[in-house]
């Protein structure tokens, strides 16, 4: 059998399959790029071909353009594609719509590399699919035990709740403009709530493309396009770099309120000036890390971006295999 190492590899670039001749999720300009999703911090522009789910070339085409690939190859989840003797098949990731798994296998020998993760429901993207491996490359952003996400539902009555007990201020929920915003939009829906929700014009494109691949969202409205006075009881989404913008002058008593896994850290809720901080995120915590790692039950466990030594340190004491890569590029904040 080929060895991992042989097969996939940490580079400067990121991870390279020499055998196959592509770089996954690349940091920096390559010849052939596979793309688990379109986050920026994995997507990047001026690749000169680029694989990667119909959905994620989407938002790449729709975030830069011209800038996206040279060539754009779509893969299906669950298609195969032989590249240079290289197996590669996408499988769902459940983190954002089009975010994907990539299994790379050649001579007995498979890696699967998670991209970034989660294992909870969610409305917008398709479900984690496990993937049985020989090594699981893992992310690691909530890689430690105090990350334990309450349920999506929990947070969402939070925010409803504070909507009925203030009903005279605006709640001004920040959100990333891939991925969160949609999820949280379905999510009240999912809840019952079916009045309007306000737009800041940044995330509109977005969630015009989400639809555009199905996904209900309800009724939505700019901000830009409503007098201030028909904000009073009302919910506004907006980036979170918004929040403390002047921009929120257009709003009645904004309450400032967040949507992101690092809510559950009160520093950081008191450094954005948060008043009501929703523990939603769109990575796998510690227990979804710890239990895909247990249901995979690979020989070999390589952790990258986030909380690596945790990760590892439990793999090794469930008796596999496991090192942190170390690789270098990747965000952690859009959580």
């Amino acid at each position: 059998m080929l060895r991992p190492e042989d097969l996939l590899r940490p580079t400067p670039a990121g991870l390279y399959c020499p055998p196959g001749d592509f770089h996954i999720d690349p940091v920096r300009p390559v010849a052939r790029a596979i793309v688990t999703h379109g986050h920026a911090d994995h997507a990047r522009p001026g690749h000169g071909a680029v694989l990667a789910t119909p959905a994620t070339l989407d938002i790449m085409a729709l975030r830069m353009g011209d800038e996206a690939g040279r060539e754009r190859q779509p893969l299906d989840y669950g298609e195969r594609l032989d590249l240079n003797g290289v197996d590669v098949r996408l499988a769902p990731a459940g983190h954002v719509l089009g975010s994907a798994q990539v299994a790379v296998e050649r001579d007995g020998c498979r890696i699967v590399v998670s991209g970034d993760y989660k294992r909870r429901p969610d409305p917008t993207c398709p479900a984690f699919e496990p993937v049985p491996c020989d090594v699981f490359v893992s992310e690691a952003t909530f890689a430690l035990p105090v990350f334990r996400h309450p349920p999506d539902a929990d947070e969402i009555a939070k925010l409803l709740a504070s909507m009925r007990l203030f009903p005279e201020r605006c709640h001004l929920l920040g959100v990333y403009a891939l991925g969160k915003a949609q999820r949280v939009l379905a999510l009240l829906r999912q809840a019952g709530y079916d009045a309007p929700i306000y737009l800041h014009g940044a995330l509109t494109a977005m969630c015009d493309l989400y639809r555009r691949h199905g996904i209900d969202l309800g009724e939505l409205r700019l901000v830009a396009d409503t007098d201030k006075a028909d904000l009073a009881g009302r919910l506004v989404l907006a980036p979170p770099s918004a929040l403390q913008d002047r921009w929120t002058r257009r709003l009645p008593d904004p309450l400032p309120a967040f949507a992101s896994g690092w809510m559950g850290v009160r520093a950081r809720a008191r450094q954005r000036a948060v008043e009501l901080p929703l523990i939603i995120s769109d990575h796998a915590d510690w227990d979804e890390l710890t239990a895909t790692t247990d249901e995979l039950a690979p020989a070999e466990i390589w952790v990258t971006h986030g909380r690596e030594e945790a990760l590892v340190h439990y793999a090794r004491g469930r008796g596999q295999r496991a090192r942190a890569l170390a690789l270098v590029g990747y965000d952690e904040d859009a959580a």
